[in-house]
């Protein structure tokens, strides 16, 4: 039986889903100190520094499959634009619709 701090622990690595504006089944996960640290390095130093371009990078660096898809984690700026694009707005909304959702608190 696990104990209280390890459920905790259990539950904030799995994966959450969210269906689009566009009907796409969105899994995603929040991200953990290890991701922050590989999209940093994935967009650079200069990239790094921008809060707005990081903002919608990581959105989508956490969606994990898209319809049951599995989705790479992007491991460049150019692989970080294409999960971008593919998602849009109504993918990137979603996601962090979903990621506020799953803080305690917001929901």
């Amino acid at each position: 039986m696990a104990s209280p701090s390890e459920r905790i622990v259990a539950e904030a690595g799995a994966p959450l889903t969210i269906v689009d504006a566009q009907g796409r089944k969105l899994e995603f996960r929040r991200p953990s100190a290890l991701d922050r640290l590989r999209l940093f390095k994935a967009l650079g130093p200069g990239l790094s520094d921008n809060t707005r371009y990081v903002g919608y990078a990581m959105l989508a660096y956490c969606v994990s499959a898209i319809d049951d898809v599995p989705i790479p984690a992007p491991a460049s700026e150019a692989q970080v634009e294409m999960l971008v694009n593919r998602l849009g707005d109504a993918g990137l909304e979603a996601v962090g619709e979903g990621m506020a959702a799953a803080v305690p608190g917001n929901g």
